[in-house]
């Protein structure tokens, strides 16, 4: 196999739990900040002549397009041609050639390259799937042809080769999607993992332990990967007939129209089932990402199954305090009190050590706090709210784990012995899972949620535990393989709805935080229902009083007659449902009702109103939203330069009309205005792209601020690291 990828463009790779954070100012030279960093900026001097990927959308025939850029520019790369999933040509070329395209041909829209990520942020498979199906079933997934988009399969782990029949490399561009080994460069296990939650069968079960399970590599040396690579994977697999598709990756665009978002959803008009980790970005509302937030496909939150959570107790001030341990650290198992401190002089071998989260990694503070002999480490958050997740060098041989700010503060004014206790917690969802919902369409996302906090699975060489919404999604496609060998005329509509018609939602928890609620898998494969389009998103509201109507469509599956009643909810002035009479279906027989509110936001406060109403026993989600503060406006900027023009091409996504766009350059290190790179007016929303003349006094680390006016006279600012260059 080739070590070098063919082509490189949009970056993806399974989601982690870690961001880094700066908090300084805001006025004209003086700079506000609190921002997660998640894309960088490409600098000058290294685009200047180097090449890159890119996805063309076109109106036409992309194969008639491939030909005409083969014939006039011979020098320009074509990478793949999307004719099913996605109507565009994905080439590899520099700016100068790729400017030259823009102006002698005719397309829509080009997409240049966005990071994905696995979805990761540790219960054995034969717990968490038997929390799930907590009795055998009479489906196995025999017969049914699952497709993993991901970082390939190590086919050769005994618990996986018997399901293994294939796949595709897109990184390598041969037939042997096996995992990256260290001679490729950083090797990966996230494929693997992944397929055994799905179909492993031998020492370990997965949910559908009879599923043919296909591989298809898109993501390379250190699980990332490129748009061009996952659209040509999803490509692929539903040119192989898979049933059933599996992406536990994702980027940072809340969007449904990004081109794997689009690219998803033809997947399933193609007749595919497509399941999608939500992200690992969470408990913030809006941090659901492409392609998760595409409407036809099933998007996947993380809930916790049945496990021990340590804290540590101070029985003298009856303290309990949280703790989240990292993933690649020890268990927390100490026979005995521990001595906690932030001193260092103070540390003995039963000290844990107490430090600050700051720019150190992780992994370096805890290999600090080894060597200097501590038993364990804390790492005190440094913003206010909440805890973190994190990960460490497996090689570390001290237990780590994030405390919050407050808890921090308390134990180092309150040093003492403390012990290791444990809670056992289940069915919550996880603070890493993202919450929705999607902006411009305001869906609500996930529609589902499955374990994803510390599933144990296969990897090369063995078994390990991992977190996150990509240890989710893998449990819903393995329900999806159980569904579709029971049903195996049933189109992906009707999956989908089997499995949100049976949900039990958790209390405590709304719908953006997960969808339908904890999927059932007994009583998706016995429902005698199913109840499509059940997730009622009226939208948003901007008059103080609005109408709103929205439709789901009820089908017996019986055979015998059933009634169907909507169930009135507790009167709310916000909010007054027009609700459908009773009715009764004959075996086989479906109606679409629709369901009308009435909402007046005189008197509410501003932001999401949620909740469920039900149909007999079946919970409906339903949302809308006013003007609230929080939306985001825009994501995603990108600066390249443009050799030809001598000039920045700039690209973001743009969620909603403005007024007015503003892009800002300030010093990284002393946070001082350095000049406006942009300035727009009557902007409509999508992507947008312009070019800026080239500044060739830029020749360090700036922060972008981005700042979006829109037409209800509304300021929304976010910030992104660039590094200058001169051009």
């Amino acid at each position: 196999m080739s070590a070098t990828p063919k082509y490189l463009a949009p970056r993806y790779t399974y989601l982690s739990s870690q961001s880094q954070t700066l908090t300084p100012i805001h006025q004209k030279g003086v700079l506000h900040v609190s921002f997660i960093l998640s894309f960088l900026l490409f600098t000058a001097a290294a685009i200047d002549s180097t090449e890159s990927s890119f996805i063309i959308e076109v109106e036409g025939d992309p194969h008639e397009f491939a030909e005409e850029i083969e014939t006039y520019h011979p020098h320009v790369e074509i990478l793949a041609v999307y004719d099913t999933i996605f109507n565009g040509v994905a080439i590899k070329t520099d700016q100068r050639n790729l400017e030259r395209i823009k102006r002698r041909t005719n397309f829509q829209q080009t997409y240049s390259v966005q990071e994905y990520h696995t979805q990761i942020t540790e219960t054995n498979i034969n717990e968490s799937v038997p929390f799930l199906i907590p009795e055998p079933l009479p489906y196995t997934g025999k017969g049914v042809k699952v497709g993993i988009v991901d970082t390939g399969i190590d086919y050769t782990h005994p618990d996986l080769q018997a399901n293994y029949r294939g796949g595709y490399d897109l990184v390598d561009f041969d037939d042997d999607p096996m995992e990256t080994i260290p001679e490729q460069g950083m090797p990966t296990l996230h494929g693997t993992h992944v397929a055994g939650i799905i179909g492993a069968n031998g020492q370990m079960k997965g949910v559908a332990p009879d599923a043919e399970l296909y591989g298809y590599r898109a993501l390379g040396p250190g699980g990332t990967g490129t748009s061009v690579q996952v659209m040509a994977a999803i490509e692929k697999a539903v040119k192989d007939g898979m049933d059933i598709i599996n992406l536990s990756l994702g980027n940072s665009i809340n969007g449904p129209d990004w081109p794997t978002s689009v690219a998803v959803n033809r997947a399933v008009e193609q007749g595919v089932t497509v399941v999608i980790a939500n992200g690992n970005t969470g408990p913030d509302l809006w941090t659901v990402g492409s392609p998760a937030t595409a409407n036809q496909v099933i998007s996947v939150g993380a809930s916790t199954p049945k496990l021990k959570r340590p804290f540590l107790y101070d029985r003298f001030h009856d303290k309990k305090i949280e703790i989240i341990p990292m993933q690649g650290s020890p268990n927390w198992d100490f026979p005995r009190d521990l001595e906690v401190t932030n001193q260092e002089e103070k540390i003995t071998n039963d000290t844990i050590l107490i430090m600050d989260r700051g720019e150190i990694p992780f992994a370096q503070l805890a290999i600090e706090a080894e060597e200097k002999g501590a038993a364990a480490l804390l790492i005190a958050n440094n913003e206010e709210e909440g805890v973190f997740e994190g990960a460490v060098d497996p090689n570390i041989s001290i237990p780590v784990a994030a405390i919050s700010q407050e808890d921090g503060k308390w134990l180092k004014d309150n040093p003492g012995y403390l012990s290791i206790e444990y809670q056992e917690i289940q069915d919550t969802v996880t603070d890493f899972s993202s919450r929705g919902p999607v902006t411009v369409n305001w869906a609500i996302k996930p529609e589902i949620v499955a374990p994803g906090a510390g599933i144990l699975s296969t990897v090369p060489g063995g078994y390990q535990a991992l977190s996150g919404t990509s240890m989710a999604a893998p449990h819903v496609a393995g329900v999806m393989a159980l569904l579709k060998e029971a049903h195996p005329d049933w189109a992906p509509a009707q999956l989908k709805a089997a499995i949100l018609t049976t949900a039990d939602p958790f209390q405590n928890f709304q719908p953006t935080e997960q969808g339908a609620g904890k999927i059932d898998p007994k009583a998706a494969l016995e429902t005698d229902t199913l109840i499509d389009q059940s997730l009622l998103q009226f939208g948003k509201i901007t008059d103080n009083s609005e109408q709103k109507v929205s439709t789901l469509t009820v089908e017996n599956i019986s055979d015998q007659e059933k009634q169907y009643a909507f169930e009135l909810p507790e009167q709310d002035t916000d909010i007054r449902f027009q609700l459908p009479k009773s009715f009764t279906l004959k075996p086989g027989e479906k109606k679409t009702v629709e369901v009308k509110a009435t909402i007046r936001t005189g008197q509410m406060e501003k932001g999401i109103k949620q909740g469920y109403l039900y149909v007999n026993e079946t919970p409906i989600p339903y949302m809308f939203l006013t003007e609230a503060n929080d939306i985001p406006k825009a994501m995603g900027l990108e600066l390249t330069i443009t050799p030809l023009e001598d000039s920045y091409h700039y690209q973001l996504y743009l969620v909603e009309e403005a007024e007015k766009m503003t892009i800002d350059l300030y010093d990284a290190k002393t946070f001082a205005y350095v000049t406006t790179l942009v300035e727009r007016t009557d902007l409509e929303p999508g992507v947008i792209e312009g070019e800026v003349e080239q500044l060739e006094q830029l020749q360090t680390q700036y922060i972008a601020n981005i700042t979006i006016e829109t037409n209800e006279n509304q300021t929304y600012q976010y910030q992104t690291i660039w590094e200058g260059g001169a051009g």
